[in-house]
């Protein structure tokens, strides 16, 4: 029996179809954690927790060194909430190249009998333009930035897309009518609207700074829905003030973007719907099930990828440093207890290795023995026995 805590009724909610294999917040020694945006760094991990999936994309809320000592494979949901940050590009891209925030707020303060004559008169100062025919750099083509590149392309705009570590599988999803970039200065040049949707790491962190900046156009708008840090706040508000850039927006609020007419900030609502927070949670609820039952890896922010069909009665996971010998230690130890070896499947992963063992027969009583004698083996983190 499986015991999986939930820390919200969202991600409770993807637990709906678990079967009987699984009782939810029963122990806080639990299996599994299903998680959205709770920070889990102070947290003590029980030795019991085998998996930690996270309903979104970002995981900065989990401590992965801690989770990996632990033996603790983490997972995130990636695309789950994809197509609400693509409507709302889309939605802001519109309001922005229309001025619809700045003539709402005039409309706000300007009511009374005349206002029909006022606004006839004043109405010229909030001419727009159309998106068709303008320009956009999308920055990352990824989960989201595919779904923005494809819905603008069909709006008539024109797309550039820039991605370095684009996969041959992300490609299949961008519509050959989107121009790929081959630098990130060959994406920027020619762009009225640049977008960013970008994971965060060290290599993006700053991304967009004040050379990118200067290679834009004048006048052009800056959308940063990715990350707080990909743009270079600092930068962004010298480029405003020199009217290079002429209005920034992002998800991510800092102090020197207040009080701005300029700059829109939102409270981190890109990935915020109805829809979304569903399909995260019911991702990760899969993404638990999966991985506790088979012991597949895949979308592990701290582990390598690796399936391999369960096909075997038996199969042995296992969770280790990726040192010399490793692989070499645990098949010895199988070996001198006896146990034949049917496949075996390795991955790694920086530092992190990980190891799948199918095996044709194991006694039940040997179970325990076999999981005490792969522990003793250095640098191994956690070890598992699954029946198929």
């Amino acid at each position: 029996m499986y015991q999986v805590k939930t820390y919200n009724a969202i991600a409770q909610a993807g637990l709906d179809q678990f079967t009987d294999n699984y009782q939810i917040n029963k122990t806080d020694d639990a299996d599994a954690y299903l998680i959205r945006s709770v920070n889990l760094h102070d947290q003590t991990f029980p030795k019991s927790l085998k998996v930690i999936a996270r309903a979104g994309a970002g995981y900065n809320n989990i401590p992965l060194d801690k989770a990996t000592q632990n033996g603790t494979a983490v997972f995130n949901t990636p695309g789950s909430n994809a197509n609400a940050v693509k409507e709302l590009i889309i939605a802001l891209l519109v309001a922005s190249s229309r001025n619809l925030f700045a003539a709402a707020n005039y409309a706000a303060h300007n009511s009374g009998a005349d206002i029909s004559l006022r606004t006839e008169k004043d109405k010229t100062r909030f001419k727009g333009t159309e998106l068709t025919g303008r320009t956009l750099a999308v920055i990352g083509v990824g989960h989201v930035g595919s779904l923005v590149a494809n819905a603008a392309s069909a709006l008539g705009m024109n797309v550039i897309g820039y991605d370095p570590y684009l996969s041959a599988d992300a490609a299949w999803h961008i519509s050959t009518r989107i121009t790929r970039a081959r630098t990130l200065g060959d994406a920027l040049k020619s762009a009225d609207y640049v977008t960013i949707h970008v994971p965060k790491n060290e290599e993006t962190t700053g991304l967009i700074g004040s050379e990118q900046m200067e290679i834009m156009k004048d006048g052009v708008k800056l959308f940063n829905y990715s990350r707080g840090g990909i743009v270079d706040n600092a930068a962004a508000i010298e480029a405003l003030d020199a009217r290079k850039i002429r209005t920034y927006y992002t998800d991510f609020g800092e102090n020197i973007l207040l009080n701005r007419e300029d700059v829109v900030v939102t409270p981190h609502i890109g990935g915020s719907t109805i829809e979304a927070e569903a399909n995260g949670a019911t991702q990760g609820a899969n993404t638990i099930m999966t991985y506790l039952e088979t012991g597949n890896i895949l979308n592990s922010v701290n582990l390598p990828n690796l399936q391999v069909p369960f096909n075997a009665p038996y199969r042995v996971t296992i969770i280790h440093q990726n040192i010399p010998n490793m692989v070499g230690q645990i098949a010895t130890a199988l070996a001198d207890a006896g146990i034949n070896i049917e496949s075996m499947s390795n991955a790694a992963r920086d530092g992190v290795a990980y190891t799948i063992i199918d095996l044709d027969n194991l006694k039940n009583e040997e179970d325990n023995k076999l999981i005490q004698r792969l522990s003793k083996i250095d640098a191994v983190y956690r070890v598992r026995v699954l029946k198929k």
